[in-house]
């Protein structure tokens, strides 16, 4: 009787199976997408909006539904509710109605000066109540890293995948097709890639205010460049192959040809590098906002919080917290790019063994 053999494995599923042995990189892998998954949820855990309001017999969702008046709750005050002095006063009268808080209540863009507890002029120090302190307009530090964070993967994965989308599109047809179109392609690539990227920022920033999805395709136009040389040279080595003449000799379409037999053979440099792309996009816009010329006031923003640092360099938290974060981002990206470029090392695993 002979031994029941394993069932062959795929060449993706062996690198899968080395990328997760590489513990490091599968650790940061798993940290980041927990980390950037719980911050999609952050409305409902970093708020100064209650998620459940019960007043007079009747209840309310503000975290879900929005903006509620002051006069719905029976506040004196112009504007939206402040669930924070609602909760604080039906508790000191113990009344029937009662507020349910996010897990931390503060949000990033609220001014904290009339808060109770905060003496003195801002930035305040951390404390039980606010756990990294307050930026110099009073504003909780926490909360502004929290959804700083959101903002820079999302910022980042949006940059990565256009700018992927378009190199990945110029590299195949100047490497497939070759000739004259290689030619004229490869010279309007160089001539693309001399404009100047922060003088165009600047003179988009004075025309339109600049927004995430403007930065993103600001940023896209310019980075993909350097794929497209990539894309291009793996086309050049793998059109010559005999599985690509088999098919053209078969009667397949160039689009068949291209997206079906050479474009899976092409993907590995693709892979490796696009961590390494994610921490370049991500300190770009961290080094946009540090100059000014990022997002608009007051969205959060690490690279602003990094300007504070400089500009209070004695106030230890503004300094400390925002290049915390940063580094221990940019070095579990660099850790799942490390994993990801020994897991595809053609030297390894490749589809022609």
């Amino acid at each position: 009787m002979t031994a029941k053999q394993d069932k062959p494995q795929s060449v993706f599923q062996r690198r899968w199976k080395r990328f997760k042995s590489m513990k490091r990189g599968w650790y940061s892998f798993i940290a980041l997408i927990a980390l950037y998954l719980i911050s999609l949820a952050l409305p409902l855990l970093i708020s100064n909006r209650a998620l459940i309001v019960s007043y007079e017999d009747e209840l309310y969702f503000p975290a879900i539904s929005g903006f509620r008046p002051a006069t719905d709750f029976g506040q004196r005050a112009i504007g939206e509710a402040d669930y924070r002095q609602l909760q604080r006063d039906w508790e000191a009268t113990e009344t029937d109605n009662w507020v349910m808080m996010p897990l931390y209540a503060f949000h990033p863009n609220e001014s904290l000066l009339l808060e109770p507890g905060l003496e003195g002029r801002p930035p305040h120090a951390p404390s039980a109540k606010h756990w990294m302190g307050t930026d110099n307009r009073g504003r909780d530090v926490f909360a502004r890293l929290a959804y700083g964070f959101r903002i820079s993967i999302t910022f980042g994965l949006g940059v990565v995948a256009l700018s992927y989308l378009i190199g990945m599109l110029v590299g195949q047809m100047l490497g497939y097709f070759g000739g004259r179109v290689d030619i004229y392609g490869q010279r309007f690539v160089e001539i693309w890639s001399g404009l100047p990227f922060l003088y165009t920022v600047i003179i988009i920033s004075s025309i339109v205010t600049p927004s995430v999805t403007v930065l993103v395709l600001i940023l896209a136009v310019f980075r993909w460049m350097g794929i497209s040389f990539y894309m291009r040279g793996e086309f050049y080595r793998e059109k010559s192959r005999d599985y690509v003449a088999a098919a053209i000799a078969q009667g397949d379409s160039h689009a068949s040809i291209i997206f079906r037999h050479i474009l899976p053979n092409s993907l590995t440099p693709i892979i490796s590098f696009a961590p390494f792309a994610l921490v370049a996009s991500i300190s770009s816009l961290v080094s946009l906002d540090f100059l000014g010329f990022g997002l608009p006031a007051p969205t959060p923003s690490w690279g602003e919080l990094v300007g504070q640092g400089l500009e209070n360099i004695t106030k230890w938290h503004l300094v400390v917290f925002p290049l915390g974060a940063l580094f221990f981002t940019l070095m579990m990206v660099v850790f799942i790019g490390e994993a990801i470029r020994e897991a595809f090392d053609p030297k390894v695993f490749s589809r022609l063994r």
